[in-house]
């Protein structure tokens, strides 16, 4: 029965392929049974509509005859995202992909705050995402190697190692002398085996019952008691700060920069000796040398120092993006190398030329060009205004642009832009296929505006916050957080600032050392164009945090950060992105939090000083103060209608009195 549905629709299909395929799909009698029952029922299951199959051996089927080259045979196409690609997971009577079976589960991970498919529940039945779940405190091991409570990259005989950690090497164990893979003691700079690491004797020196940190199985030593003067000096550079067997890390990190820069010369670039200097004197000289030992760093510092390649921004921008070459380039730039540029700019312009420049039809790429170049691009040139762009300001002309296109492609498919009218775009509004509908009506608007179309998507007016306000779990929040010595101040002042003042992450993450004006008895701080003078404690962890300020960048940082909360590329703030997950991490959810302090605020201040204050637009606060009915419109009026009382007659003055 399964042939003959399959030969009506390719009748030079071999009668073999299709015994091998049913079997390789359902090898029992009795799932070949099912499966030509269903198959009969409906036909269509093999020429499209096969996310309707009850039994998954239909789609096994579909796949090998289409891998035979049956005709007639088409592979379904997932119902969720209309991808063709492998639909097997049953949801509401249909079969689609594995990407959306995850976004139908997904939920707020009560670790991060982060909306993704959980991994597993805690006990409690709360939600837990991948990344919490690898990194949650039960599931973390300590490294064999460098003795770091870590996750487990790879686990070998002896024991688990960490990602940072490579497969130890076999030598011969300075303490019990047996040959196994062995790790490099800190103290000693001698090999010593991972059981080794975990012993503990009585010292043989002060008889105290410690771990062991060299001698022998007869003769064990504690640390205080191992003398330093056999291996602490470097056969190099002499330095007893840096043990390591052979040479120190100093010594090694200057080796490396040799094989790649060659020895020190006139010939070299200003800029790469400067960037030299910077990692030859780095604080941090093996994490500056895993840094040098990446493929994309190590082969391009060796192109520029050769020559093979001109130490610019325009040659760097001919190498394949990545992380990695992009904190190069901000190192370079950190050092004085490179000039200071726009890099999301940058990036937005080439990302739009591509695009451009892909579109086949002249009317299209005209409209596109407009909007793109001579709208989005012109409007965040001057909401900049000299600023570098941010990432979200990135991303979101991106995702305008993306929007764009899928709407002018859809037009030129079924309709033109002359003859669409609304209806047709609320058909398209309404299709399930249709991707950036919502984004997709900043082009309508746009178009409505410059007369080019008739039709247009409305905006979708904000009507207040969708989650819960607790006005009481802020300020238990605030409290705890003005006293808690154990978190970073940093951590704390950036909660406070977004808990009190209802700063964004990006905002706070933004701010400078130029914001903050430290005087004999106050300090203030710039969130809009007028300064805010902040109250103790909050005061004193500003000060904690301008005096103390580090970012995590090794090399190329400059010294010292012209950011409050400097980040991890050198001369850059830290990311909202990276922000928001340091606030997670203290069950902070930084939109909720905001807009608690919002609506506190908006109900106790003016709208033109809070606005003038915070740094928050007036209409945004206007809204805010409308929704929280704290509307100050007739506070103006009133005082206005007031009378001093040296304008009152005395005969009222006195009755007052």
């Amino acid at each position: 029965m399964i042939g003959a549905l399959i030969t009506e629709l390719d009748s030079q299909a071999e009668q073999e392929v299709i015994a091998d395929a049913v079997r390789r799909s359902a090898p029992r009698p009795s799932y070949q049974q099912k499966l030509a029952w269903a198959l009969e029922s409906n036909p269509a299951l093999l020429t499209g509509n096969g996310h309707l199959a009850p039994h998954r051996a239909i789609l096994r089927l579909i796949d090998l005859l289409h891998e035979a080259g049956v005709t007639g045979i088409v592979r379904p196409s997932c119902p969720g995202c209309h991808r063709v690609v492998r639909i097997d997971k049953p949801l509401n009577g249909q079969r689609v992909c594995r990407t959306c079976i995850s976004h139908s589960r997904i939920e707020e991970c009560s670790g991060c705050g982060a909306r993704r498919e959980p991994a597993t529940h805690d006990d409690q039945g709360r939600p837990l995402c991948p990344n919490c779940l690898v990194n949650d405190p039960a599931n973390l091991e300590t490294c064999i190697n460098c003795g770091r409570l870590k996750v487990v990259s790879t686990r070998t005989p002896d024991g688990p190692l960490c990602s940072s950690c490579p497969s130890l090497p076999t030598a011969t164990c300075s303490i019990c002398s047996e040959e196994k893979p062995c790790g490099t003691s800190r103290t000693t700079g001698q090999p010593w085996c991972p059981h080794c690491q975990r012993r503990s004797a009585p010292c043989s020196a002060c008889g105290r019952v410690t771990a062991v940190v060299s001698g022998t199985l007869n003769q064990p030593l504690c640390a205080d008691c191992t003398t330093p003067e056999v291996w602490h000096t470097c056969p190099t550079c002499n330095d007893p700060d840096y043990p390591h067997p052979g040479q120190c890390a100093r010594c090694l990190i200057n080796r490396r920069l040799n094989e790649l820069l060659g020895p020190p010369s006139d010939a070299l670039h200003p800029g790469l000796e400067a960037l030299l200097h910077n990692i030859a004197t780095t604080e941090h000289p093996t994490t500056a040398r895993r840094w040098l030992n990446k493929p994309p760093v190590s082969l391009v510092l060796s192109d520029l120092a050769a020559g093979r390649r001109a130490l610019t921004h325009e040659a760097l921008d001919a190498l394949p993006d990545s992380p990695p070459l992009a904190h190069f380039r901000q190192v370079l730039v950190g050092v004085g190398a490179l000039p200071e540029r726009d890099e999301y700019m940058v990036r937005l312009e080439r990302f739009l030329t591509g695009l451009l420049t892909s579109q086949p039809d002249p009317e299209q790429r005209k409209i596109l060009h407009r909007y793109a170049i001579w709208h989005l691009v012109r409007r965040l040139r001057r909401r900049s205004n000299g600023r570098l762009l941010t990432p979200q300001q990135f991303m979101s002309a991106r995702q305008r642009t993306h929007a764009a296109v899928a709407l002018l492609n859809w037009l030129t498919a079924h309709l033109t832009r002359e003859t669409c009218r609304q209806a047709d775009l609320d058909r398209w509004l309404t299709d399930d296929s249709a991707t950036y509908r919502q984004t997709a009506g900043h082009l309508t608007r746009w178009a409505h505006t410059r007369k080019l179309t008739t039709v247009h998507v409305p905006a979708i007016r904000w009507n207040g916050p969708t989650q819960p306000l607790d006005d009481e779990h802020r300020w238990n929040v605030a409290r705890r957080l003005l006293h808690d010595d154990t978190l970073k101040p940093e951590d704390r002042l950036a909660v406070l600032l977004l808990l009190l003042y209802a700063q964004r992450p990006s905002a706070i993450g933004r701010l400078t050392i130029e914001d903050v004006e430290v005087g004999a008895q106050e300090v203030r701080l710039h969130l809009g164009d007028a300064p805010v003078q902040l109250p103790e404690p909050v005061a004193a962890l500003v000060h904690a945090v301008v005096a103390n300020r580090k970012g995590h960048a090794t090399i190329g940082a400059l010294t010292p950060s012209p950011w409050l909360f400097p980040g991890g590329q050198p001369g850059r703030p830290i990311s909202t992105s990276q922000l928001t997950q340091r606030l997670n991490q203290l069950g902070i959810r930084p939109n909720q939090a905001r807009s608690t302090a919002l609506f506190q605020l908006a109900t106790e201040i003016p709208a033109a000083i809070l606005a003038r204050t915070l740094g928050i637009h007036t209409d945004v606060v206007v809204a805010w103060q409308r929704l929280s009915a704290g509307d100050w419109a007739t506070y103006a009026a009133e005082v206005s209608h007031r009378t001093s009382p040296q304008q009152q007659p005395v005969h009222e003055q006195g009755a007052k009195s």
